[in-house]
């Protein structure tokens, strides 16, 4: 029987191949799957770290190869040879020297955490708000584009329909188009406690953050920062009120 280990994870990762080795100077060959265990473990807390899960569980399972395993004369090395999807990696134990060998594990950690769900069914593009989303523990183990914090997703749009109880994944979101070209828009400008807003026409469309191009009530095109539906900020300096928008 090979190792399985639950953990639970507070920290966050990048998705690397961590090498990890014995300490003596000889590995029997039934210590192999431990190190192998070990290495993917680590990867996974770095996983999790990396994605900002929030409370994250884990269980490490460790499925041998055909071969029957050997001793290793000296240490042995573990690392990820494919680990883009918890649910199946491989790992591959490495004993060096002249009667050297390589060995290849499949690994399967499952996953949980407390991640984002869709609260009730939303049509397509439909723009998400604070509450179209909860925050619920899921298996994700097979989910590598999960959403941990909820208040990245507000203000996105689903591509397609949604489903409540539905995990969310950034696959399924997009910006959605707050500015259409040939809309009128509202140029905002704001400086310290003084506020000053003119109507303008949008030159391109785009997305909440984009750069537009908008003429204004002045007939100058300026550059625009796209801030809500229908409503852009000038990337100029900020005006005053006896200043005309440019």
């Amino acid at each position: 029987m090979f190792n399985k280990s639950i953990v639970t994870v507070s920290a966050r990762i990048l998705l690397c191949c961590i090498p990890f080795s014995s300490a003596s100077a000889a590995t029997p060959a039934e210590q192999v799957p431990t190190i192998v265990e070990a290495a993917a473990r680590k990867h996974v807390e770095r996983w999790a770290e990396s994605a900002g899960l929030s409370e994250p569980q884990f269980t490490i399972n460790v499925v041998p190869g055909t071969r029957p395993l050997t001793a290793c004369a000296g240490p042995v090395t573990a690392q990820g040879a494919e680990t883009r999807l918890p649910s199946r990696m491989r790992f591959v134990a490495i004993c060096a020297g002249n009667n050297g060998w390589r060995y290849e594990f499949i690994v399967r950690a499952q996953i949980s955490a407390r991640i984002a769900v869709v609260a009730s069914d939303l049509t397509a593009g439909k723009v998400l708000a604070d509450e179209d989303l909860l925050l619920e523990r899921h298996d994700i183990s097979s989910i590598v584009d999960s959403i941990a914090d909820p208040q990245e997703a507000v203000g996105m749009s689903g591509k397609r329909s949604l489903r409540a109880g539905e995990v969310l994944r950034r696959a399924v979101l997009t910006a959605p188009t707050l500015v259409k070209r040939g809309q009128p828009v509202t140029i905002v400008a704001r400086h310290e406690q003084v506020e000053v807003s003119m109507a303008g026409e949008a030159l391109d469309s785009g997305a909440r953050g984009d750069t537009v191009r908008v003429r204004n009530a002045n007939g100058t095109i300026i550059r625009a920062r796209v801030a809500g539906a229908g409503t852009v900020i000038p990337l100029s300096a900020p005006i005053t009120t006896s200043s005309p928008l440019e």
